[in-house]
């Protein structure tokens, strides 16, 4: 009786072990990349900011601030210069989804988004076209895509404010500005930066949310664009404050002392607050 139940179970075991490699399907598509599926950042929905009142705002100051992504913290918002699976740079990313007409893209030489541009408008003015003479000395022309690498700067407007409701003070990211180096198209020489639009940024939360951002800690705690912006995960300094003459800090500082006037600039903001309290 033992011999007869020992010989059964093996049979089934054995059908068990061969029955899915029988019935197994071709897999489709490719394989996944990981040992586990990645879902955080595709189902992610935006951190739902506070309720600010007008009549709680004690203090308020409007600043525009550079990022300069040739620094080694805002790397992450530079790479990858090719998409690497979901990641992609974030100038990729807004230019993508206003070519899609996901976002709406205003002029980038006026940051009040009074300007709309149609999607066929900004590819008309990020394309260019360029001309050779060949051997037989006919002329031929093609039109050069948009580059996102040549975008290494961005501008961003935010609304500095104290709420007095909350006892905080609290930021606000208004527009964001890519910003691409120009080069004289004969010698290659740098000319300087010219601003190609103007994005609302509220309007982007939905779209950064899901758009994963490379950790340098850790793999397995991804983070998206939304959170690098909400947690400041960035390096910036002020080129300019809401002032009587809506001049910029070049205009009237140069150099070293350029930067010193930004740093003076930020430190007034962050101690209006250490100044409301008694210790």
């Amino acid at each position: 009786m033992k011999k007869i139940f020992l010989s059964l179970f093996c049979g089934v075991l054995l059908l068990t072990l061969i029955f899915p490699m029988v019935n197994a399907q071709p897999m489709e598509g490719p394989p996944r990349d990981g040992f586990y599926d990645k879902l955080a950042i595709e189902y992610k929905d935006p951190v739902p900011l506070p309720y600010v009142r007008e009549a709680d705002i004690l203090f308020s100051k409007r600043v525009w601030q550079r990022i300069d992504m040739r620094e080694k913290i805002n790397q992450t918002l530079y790479f990858p210069t090719e998409p690497v699976g979901r990641r992609k740079s974030l100038t990729q990313v807004l230019y993508d989804a206003v070519t899609e007409g996901r976002i709406t893209a205003y002029d980038g030489h006026v940051d009040d988004f009074s300007q709309p541009l149609t999607p066929e408008q900004v590819i008309n003015h990020l394309e260019r076209e360029v001309t050779l003479t060949l051997e037989d000395g006919r002329d031929t022309t093609y039109t050069v895509p948009f580059d996102p690498t040549s975008v290494t700067r961005f501008h961003i407007k935010e609304d500095w404010f104290f709420d007095s409701k909350r006892s905080v003070l609290d930021v606000r990211t208004i527009g964001i500005c890519p910003l691409r180096e120009r080069h004289d198209v004969e010698t290659g020489e740098f000319i300087g930066f010219e601003p190609i639009f103007w994005i609302y940024f509220p309007e982007t939360f939905d779209l950064l949310v899901n758009e994963e951002v490379f950790n340098r800690h850790n793999d397995a705690h991804r983070v998206s664009f939304y959170d690098m912006f909400l947690r400041r995960m960035f390096n910036s300094y002020i080129y300019k404050e809401s002032n009587v003459y809506d001049r910029t800090i070049e205009e009237y500082y140069t150099g070293l002392d350029a930067l010193l006037e930004a740093k003076e600039l930020k430190d007034n903001i962050r101690n209006f607050e250490h100044d409301l309290w008694e210790y």
